[in-house]
């Protein structure tokens, strides 16, 4: 696997660091309040597993599974829920948590059902930001860091349900998908 990413774009140890940073930037946003962290899987889950641990507050957890890629490197534009939430989002302070905020068209779609169910507010984290590719007029409330427009896999991001495990997040060679 590690031979097929061309650069790594981010170490185990920066990831760190930063996801300990948006953890003390919410805990201090909602403060006194109980929020309900929503993550979109697959790919969330390692990003949000390590930011609830740095999460000071009684938060309760949920997750969606969405999809608007399939096993390609472009979205489809189409979203589909695969597994809805399992508890009454009214009157709560939800905070979705992505992976990567790409074109917006599935973060703009979940926010909009969200919305639509009475959530009290929606905010948005996401590990990684690529403004270049947005299509969507949606932004982060929280994001840990601005990418370029490059096919980027690990620390839960993939191709193809592959490479979620690697402890980095690198550029994947475009011989693999290409």
């Amino acid at each position: 696997m590690h031979k097929d990413v061309e650069e790594i774009l981010y170490s185990e140890d920066v990831l760190k660091k930063r996801v300990a940073e948006l953890g003390a930037e919410i805990t201090k946003d909602y403060a006194g309040k109980s929020p309900l962290l929503v993550g979109v899987l697959k790919g969330s889950f390692i990003f949000m597993a390590d930011l609830v641990r740095s999460i000071d507050l009684p938060a309760t957890v949920e997750f969606m599974v969405v999809s608007s890629y399939g096993s390609g490197t472009v979205t489809s534009g189409a979203v589909q829920i695969i597994k809805d939430l399992e508890q009454d989002v009214g009157g709560k302070d939800i905070l979705i948590i992505e992976d990567i905020l790409d074109s917006g068209n599935t973060l703009s779609y979940l926010k909009g059902i969200l919305e639509q169910r009475g959530a009290a507010s929606i905010k948005i984290c996401t590990l990684l930001d690529k403004p270049a590719r947005r299509k969507a007029p949606i932004t982060p409330d929280y994001s840990g860091f601005e990418v370029e427009d490059k096919f980027i896999v690990g620390y839960g991001l993939d191709y193809a349900e592959k490479y979620r495990n690697l402890p980095y997040i690198g550029v994947l060679a475009p011989r693999c998908y290409q």
